[in-house]
C-alpha cells in the first residue's frame, strides 16, 4: 500500500490528492495501456451509475515524456481522484492480488476523506470514534517504524511508548495517566480520552513515525529520545497556543467501546425485529 502513497500527487492550489493512470498501470500489473484503458472505461461506467460526473473524477490530460536521446513525445494520460482509483480497482482483474490490496487501500482512503470532510460537523462521540480509529492505524505504523529503528522486544516497545507519553504529558507515564483517569487495570487509556486529547496523541504518533523514518533513526535509545522529543514538542505547541494540557483534560463518561457498542444496537435491534 505504501506504493500507492509514493505515486500520489497533491494539487498545490486545492490540496486535492490525485493519481496518474500511467503510473498506476504497472502497479495494477497491466502490461499494455490499452488493456488498462478498458478497465478505466468500466470504472467510468460505475461512476455514472453512482450518479456522479465522470469529469469530476477522471480528467484527460496530455503530457510530454522522455523517450531517449534527449527527445520527448506527447502521450495521453488521465488524472484520477481517490474515488476514481477505487472504482478502477473494483473493476480490475480479481485474480490479481494487487487488485485486492488496491481495493482495500482506496476504500480506506476514501472513507478517511469523507470523515475529514464531515469532521467539523460531527458530534463529540463521533469525533472520538473517528480519531481513535485513525490512532489505532497510526500506532501500528509507529510500531513498524520503531521496529525498524531497533525497538524489537515487547518490553522495549512499552518503554518506547512511555517516552512519548512522558514528553506529551509532562513526565507522566502510561501508568500515571491510567491512574489519573481512575481506570480499571483492563481499561485502555486511549479509549477514555476526549477528541482533543486523542488528537494530540494522534499528532504525536504520526510525527514520531515520520521523524523515525525521515531521519533513519537507529537504536533503541535514539528511538526513545525521538519519541520523547516529539511528544514534548507537541506539548510545547499546546502551551504556546494557550491550550489545555492533555493531563488536565476531562475524562469522558463513556469509553470508545461503549459508544461503538451503542451505535451497533439499533442495527442489531432492526435485525432482530426482521427475524420475528
Amino acid at each position: 500500500m505504501i506504493l500507492f502513497d509514493e505515486i500520489k500527487h497533491v494539487s498545490p492550489n486545492s490540496g486535492v490528492e490525485y493519481w496518474f493512470a500511467r503510473e498506476l498501470q504497472p502497479l495494477f500489473e497491466y502490461a499494455e495501456w490499452r488493456n488498462f484503458v478498458h478497465v478505466i472505461d468500466k470504472a467510468k461506467e460505475s461512476c455514472v451509475n453512482s450518479g456522479l460526473q465522470v469529469s469530476d473524477h477522471f480528467v484527460d490530460i496530455n503530457k510530454m515524456v522522455a523517450i531517449g536521446s534527449n527527445t520527448k513525445r506527447e502521450i495521453d494520460d488521465i488524472a484520477l481522484t481517490r474515488y476514481a482509483c477505487y472504482l478502477i480497482a473494483q473493476n480490475g482483474d480479481p485474480s490479481k492480488e494487487v487488485i485486492a490490496v488496491a481495493q482495500s487501500y482506496f476504500a480506506v482512503q476514501t472513507r478517511r476523506q469523507e470523515l475529514a470532510d464531515q469532521f467539523p460537523e460531527l458530534p463529540e462521540n463521533e469525533r472520538r470514534l473517528a480519531i481513535r480509529s485513525e490512532l489505532a492505524r497510526h500506532n501500528t505504523q509507529l510500531a513498524d517504524a520503531a521496529h525498524d529503528a531497533g525497538v524489537i522486544d515487547p518490553l522495549d516497545y512499552a518503554i518506547f511508548q512511555n517516552e512519548g507519553y512522558k514528553g506529551l504529558y509532562g513526565g507522566l507515564t502510561a501508568k500515571d495517566i491510567h491512574t489519573r483517569k481512575n481506570l480499571k487495570k483492563s481499561q485502555q487509556i486511549l479509549d477514555h480520552m476526549g477528541s482533543t486529547e486523542l488528537a494530540a496523541n494522534l499528532f504525536r504518533a504520526t510525527q514520531t513515525e515520520d521523524k523515525l523514518r525521515r531521519d533513519n533513526v537507529k537504536g533503541k535509545m535514539n528511538a526513545n529520545t525521538t519519541h520523547y522529543n516529539v511528544g514534548r514538542k507537541v506539548r510545547q505547541t499546546i502551551d504556546e497556543i494557550g491550550g489545555t494540557m492533555p493531563e488536565d483534560l476531562p475524562t469522558p463518561d463513556k469509553s470508545i467501546k461503549q459508544i461503538a457498542k451503542e451505535q451497533r444496537k439499533p442495527l442489531l435491534s432492526d435485525n432482530n425485529d426482521n427475524k420475528s
